[in-house]
């Protein structure tokens, strides 16, 4: 079993000969070679240059025994397709420069198409496909519409999301709008993804743990659990994930995915109790531990595997992404440590 066969494999619930392990953000800041690039290159340039992404993809599988590499791209690239201007600002993040504040704004809103406007990605993929030789699998993704529509109501990043929640409340027929155009756009995109050669497909819903589950189930399951349902008839394995959403696991395999990514404030066991272990899982420990004393990141390593118990279907993967400060040692240590425990 070589490693995307490992990876491909826990995404089918199929045993495996040892826990396959990748990091989300394990392309990026902590690495020497992708700072080298990005002293030079902004951001939106390196994400278009397929030449650049293929080799900051690249990076990480070098250097690391992951068993999947995951594309060099960010979630709101679909949102320029859209008619959105985007803009990624040093020290401050992204930034929209025509937020969604009115029913109106939504209706001037498209449907992003991939191969027009996302082609660069597509290129990316197909390149690091043949790169990658069939020994490592490669993985594709995308944002969900929740959190997406926030990032568009919000104008960016926010703590609160305190108007995208008022907009969701006063403004329910064009929030439905909003989610809908995203959702074809997303559906869109990632089943392109698929088609350019990515093996297994995440979607991020890094903000759905804002919400109440009342709020999740009204407003957000129905177009989550359209996009899961194309990429089921399609037979693409997926990953559902979202950060500090413990009391939304439920719905969100109910909403779709083959396996569901779950973060550190919940134990890998009991999160898999509550998601039903006909259903893969990923995580989840705390990036934070990458920069702890190497005893201590093994010791907490070794606590999730344990939990997992050898039932098939589980990857190791951090609850969030790897942090700007992380040690290159520390990550190649941790695939390495994954890789030879043996439940």
């Amino acid at each position: 079993m070589n490693q995307a066969e490992r990876f491909l494999a826990a995404c089918r619930g199929e045993k495996t000969d040892s826990t396959p392990v990748w990091f989300m953000r394990q392309a990026g800041r902590y690495m020497a070679e992708y700072r080298r690039i990005r002293e030079k290159r902004g951001l939106l340039e390196m994400f278009k240059t397929p030449d650049i992404a293929v080799e900051v993809t690249l990076q990480p599988v070098r250097a690391f025994a992951v068993d999947a590499a995951v594309i060099f791209a960010d979630i709101l690239l679909p949102l320029e397709g859209m008619g959105v201007r985007l803009e990624f600002v040093e020290g401050e993040g992204p930034v929209i420069h025509n937020p969604v504040h009115s029913a109106g704004d939504v209706d001037e809103l498209g449907i992003a198409h991939p191969e027009e406007h996302l082609g660069y990605v597509l290129e990316s993929i197909r390149r690091v496909r043949g790169e990658l030789r069939g020994e490592r699998a490669l993985i594709g993704f995308a944002g969900a519409p929740f959190t997406l529509a926030s990032y568009l109501i919000e104008g960016g990043g926010s703590r609160d999301h305190l108007r995208t929640k008022e907009f969701m409340y006063e403004e329910p027929e064009a929030f439905a709008r909003l989610m809908g155009k995203l959702t074809d756009t997303i559906t869109a995109y990632l089943l392109a993804q698929a088609a350019a050669g990515a093996q297994a497909l995440q979607l991020f819903d890094s903000w759905a743990g804002t919400l109440s589950p009342s709020d999740y189930r009204a407003f957000v399951f129905p177009h989550t659990q359209r996009i899961f349902e194309a990429l089921h008839v399609q037979g693409i394995p997926s990953v559902h994930f979202a950060t500090g959403a413990s009391g939304l696991l439920k719905m969100m395999r109910d909403a779709g995915g083959d396996v569901i990514g779950v973060d550190w404030r919940i134990t890998l066991e009991a999160a898999w109790k509550e998601i039903g272990y006909d259903r893969g899982i990923q995580g989840n420990l705390d990036p934070a531990l990458l920069v702890a004393p190497l005893p201590v990141l093994k010791k907490r390593a070794l606590e999730i595997l344990d939990q997992a118990a050898g039932h098939p279907g589980h990857i190791f993967n951090l609850g969030h992404g790897i942090l700007p400060a992380t040690p290159v040692e520390a990550v190649q240590a941790l695939a390495d440590f994954v890789h030879e425990h043996r439940g």
